[in-house]
């Protein structure tokens, strides 16, 4: 029965305690043994006996031979049995408390002198009293050594017949139960008290194993992983690198919502299964949070950990079947080996993180080992960051407007607003330096938050005609009160929501959640437009423009003015056209710069254009200075019409 074996595997563990308090503080026995040997020599010495002397003899030799035999077996030692402990103490201490009582008796017995009497009738009564308390872990043997040392005063006192001395018989015979129940009870709070700090530690073990165990994967978490770290690196050898692959499983979100997080976490489940598969032993393997998983193990050499990485990022990419279903699951990877890329953990792991980072950026399944320009770009990161905070509070950015023509008519029907940084010593900042930055930190809250108030103070003088156009971050739109954002800018410039455009692009619906459609949603019904940009280039699905109320499609540059340009990339922008005329929806081509170029997508059915062949863009008021000439030269057109 488990139970059953667990508590007789408690109650062991009890007893070698217990018995373990035996050998506690020698150094007790040792005083005991030369006041044993001092007394019993002094009683000797005054009485004369040669009896006496002899017994005394043989107490300290059995009082030196304890001591020894206690500093000796070390009752800490697992390969010492609890058995022969406890046998050995017994021998010792019986025989020495026997004859301590045995002297004690004599010298009632022989009447040697009343101070001689006193002192061993106290040495030995005292031993036995003092003894059970000591030895109160073991009662047999502390009732055993009081026993010993007082029955055969007992029965000296008895054998003299003195009425004094009967009364002393009596006195100690009542002492042997009396002792026998203090034992007892100081026996049951010695070892309930263990079992209980035993019970204890075990629960405290376990709850320590817990907390630092994942409970979907069974691997280390964050806390074990922080401990195991540790460990590892206190027992590298010198000659020896350790190396710290960070994975993160790509689009893992599409998995729970689409298939349901109890999948979701079976897929975890078998990630963590291969990693433990194909780890090599001594490693540590920890789910760090999420769907990001971290080996640790040591390596030889950079070569050897290479093709480590490789292995396992084959081995996580295998399909996988669940339910049915046939996953395939993308993964990146970031690498870094102490001591070359750190000196300690959180270097390493720091290390390994910027590897990471870069791995995503770079297109994602795929493994980046670390290298020092990694730190420098965060670092650079990290300045641009301070300094956009600073730049948007110091006005230094501005907001540049580039038309959009009717590829019809020639008029501008729209302004693209696009953010510009001119930096009082860097000079201009492109936008692609500083817009991830702010993406990765959340200021792009704030920023395209005053982009589109910026662009709707500058489009309310225009003519009601023209619309401008934002782009807005994803991220930017599932922030809280991203809808407010938005219609507090109008509210201020004082703009129709009909004359605003928000530009998004398709990633916006890969982590498709409520947040967004609700945000397009509550704009639409204000009469705010909305248009797909950069289509084409991404996960592009016909599902998005049924479902949002799309009213512009913007056909991405590449297909315009890329290298890949010919009849393929004609075919798809008249299809898209076609698509969009059908819906009642106009078609951007983005990058238009040469003649040819507009015509070309005229003719596939494009209604819009935008591109340096009509305008790069401008400041607010050369966009002004633009329309203003439009309408000039158009009212001037129809004057010379009229006539």
């Amino acid at each position: 029965m488990p139970g059953k074996g667990r508590r007789d595997a408690l109650s062991d563990r009890v007893r070698r305690m217990l018995v373990s308090s035996l050998y506690a503080q020698p150094s007790s026995l040792a005083i005991g043994a030369i006041n044993g040997l001092v007394s019993s020599s002094i009683a000797a010495y005054a009485s004369g006996s040669k009896l006496l002397y002899v017994i005394s003899l043989v107490i300290g030799v059995v009082a030196i031979v304890r001591v020894i035999a206690a500093v000796a077996l070390n009752a800490n030692r697992d390969n010492t049995s609890t058995r022969k402990l406890e046998l050995v103490y017994e021998i010792g201490a019986f025989s020495y408390a026997s004859l301590l009582g045995m002297f004690a008796a004599l010298t009632m017995v022989l009447q040697t002198g009343t101070g001689v009497q006193v002192l061993m009738l106290a040495n030995a009564i005292g031993y036995g009293i003092g003894i059970c308390a000591r030895n109160a872990g073991r009662p047999m043997i502390a009732m055993g050594q009081l026993t010993l040392s007082t029955v055969p005063i007992v029965f000296g006192a008895l054998y003299v017949g003195d009425v004094t001395f009967v009364a002393m018989a009596a006195t100690l015979f009542l002492l042997l139960p009396a002792m026998g129940t203090i034992v007892n009870n100081l026996f049951k709070v010695l070892r309930d008290s263990i079992a209980s700090a035993e019970t204890s530690s075990k629960l405290a073990e376990r709850m320590k194993v817990l907390a630092e165990t994942d409970v979907v994967t069974g691997l280390a978490n964050r806390a074990g992983l922080n401990n195991a770290l540790v460990e590892q690196l206190m027992a590298l050898p010198a000659e020896r690198s350790l190396a710290l692959f960070w994975l993160d499983l790509d689009r893992f979100k599409e998995v729970n919502d689409l298939l349901g997080h109890p999948v979701g976490d079976r897929v975890l489940g078998e990630v963590a299964e291969r990693l433990c598969n194909i780890a090599p032993e001594g490693s540590t393997i920890a789910r760090f949070g999420g769907d990001e998983f971290i080996l640790v193990c040591p390596v030889d050499n950079r070569k050897r950990c290479e093709q480590l990485s490789a292995d396992v990022l084959a081995e996580i990419q295998r399909p996988m079947r669940i339910d049915g279903e046939l996953l395939n699951v993308p993964t990146s990877m970031g690498v870094a080996i102490l001591p070359e890329d750190a000196h300690d953990a959180d270097s390493l792991m720091q290390a390994a993180d910027l590897a990471l980072y870069q791995a995503k950026v770079g297109g994602r399944n795929q493994v980046r080992f670390y290298d020092t320009s990694m730190s420098r770009d965060l670092m650079r990161r990290r300045e641009i960051e301070a300094e956009l905070r600073a730049a948007i509070q110091r006005d230094e950015l501005s907001i540049y407007f580039q038309p959009i023509v009717d590829l019809q008519s020639g008029r501008i029907r729209t302004f693209e607003a696009l953010v510009r940084w001119f930096h009082p010593e860097k000079g201009e900042l492109r936008p692609d330096e500083f817009i991830p930055v702010a993406e990765e930190t959340g200021v792009i809250v704030t920023l395209g938050n005053w982009i589109t108030r910026q662009a709707a103070i500058a489009a309310a003088s225009w003519p009601e005609d023209v619309t401008i156009a934002v782009n807005l971050s994803p991220l930017q739109i599932r922030a809280p009160g991203a809808a407010l954002g938005i219609q507090s800018a109008l509210r201020e410039a004082g703009l129709d929501p009909h004359r605003l455009e928000l530009e998004v692009t398709e990633s916006l619906f890969l982590d498709d959640n409520e947040s967004t459609a609700a945000f397009i949603e509550e704009l639409s019904a204000m009469g705010v437009r909305f248009a797909l940009d950069d289509f084409g280039t991404g996960y592009s699905s016909l599902g998005y423009i049924n479902k949002f109320p799309f009213s512009k499609i913007k056909v991405d540059r590449s297909f315009v003015s890329g290298p890949n340009v010919g009849k393929k990339s004609d075919a798809i922008i008249r299809a898209v056209a076609e698509m969009g005329n059908r819906l009642g929806m106009d078609i951007v081509a983005e990058g238009l710069e040469t003649r040819e170029q507009v015509h070309t997508v005229a003719d596939a059915g494009c209604t819009l254009g935008q591109g340096y062949y009509f305008s790069r863009a401008v400041p607010d008021y050369i966009a002004a200075t633009l329309l203003a000439q439009e309408r000039s030269e158009g009212e001037t057109r129809a004057r010379a019409n009229g006539r």
